[in-house]
């Protein structure tokens, strides 16, 4: 019998300063890979630091969820940014994760675009190759984590950065597999159960449903839970429990 094996990621560190989002200290108790919010959409180096520690306490891998600069957006905002200056701020991002990844013993494993980035990259070309530009000057071997057939992945292969399929348990879907845009009605799902069903169809069968009632077939080695969803530490540990049920192992990708 062949073993499923799946990840589980969640965008975390994205309190700033005073500010916090969701306990990540119990996300990282359920999660096998956390995307680490590296101070342009969100996040602070104190934040930074106590993530890294967390996560390598518990054995999770980490990653640098890099965007565009707009704290006040919480990097959900399109932006116009040359694709020269995109690269430098992608590295600069993961170089500052990266100081503290090594000081807590271990390193940063992958990167994965957050937010408005996360979706221009899916089509736009020249961003998505600058976006992958900057990840190489940062490090020649890097994990790129995002959607399936996006310009993105497209982008890293041609650098030679290897690539890393995932899928949303809490997204909608659109007919053609991307992601309903978050301003559109049920582009967010909080119904536990319904989570719970997708994440165990996404990991077993590599399919979902769209919004629209489509099958669609997205086949993923990773499952993202957004740390902002509203109850996400309860969805977290709904989807791990489905997931052991349906024995579906959960595994970091790296």
């Amino acid at each position: 019998m062949v073993r499923t094996v799946i990840d589980l990621n969640a965008d975390l560190g994205e309190g700033f300063g005073r500010w916090t989002l969701t306990d990540d200290a119990a996300m990282l108790s359920l999660v096998t890979s956390a995307n680490v919010a590296c101070g342009f959409h969100a996040g602070d180096p104190s934040t930074l630091r106590r993530i890294c520690e967390t996560a390598v306490d518990r054995g999770v891998r980490i990653g640098a969820h890099v965007s565009y600069r707009d704290l006040a957006g919480f990097g959900r905002r399109a932006m116009e940014v040359p694709g020269d200056e995109l690269a430098d701020e992608i590295s600069y991002q993961i170089g500052a994760l990266q100081v503290f990844a090594r000081a807590a013993g271990s390193t940063v494993a992958y990167v994965k675009p957050h937010g408005a980035l996360y979706n221009r990259v899916v089509c736009d070309e020249a961003q998505a190759f600058a976006v992958a530009a900057g990840i190489r000057l940062a490090h020649r071997e890097l994990p790129v984590l995002g959607l399936p057939g996006s310009a993105l992945h497209t982008a890293a292969r041609r650098a030679g950065l290897p690539v890393v399929n995932e899928a949303f348990v809490d997204r909608a879907y659109t007919a053609a597999g991307t992601l309903v845009p978050r301003g559109d009605p049920g582009a967010v799902v909080t119904d536990a159960e319904r989570i719970a069903r997708t994440a165990v169809s996404l990991a077993r069968d590599g399919r979902t449903t769209a919004l629209d009632g489509t099958p669609v077939r997205v086949r993923a080695r990773s499952l993202c839970l957004h740390g902002d969803t509203p109850g996400a530490v309860e969805l977290a540990g709904r989807v791990r429990r489905a997931l052991e049920v349906a024995e579906v192992t959960v595994e970091a990708f790296v």
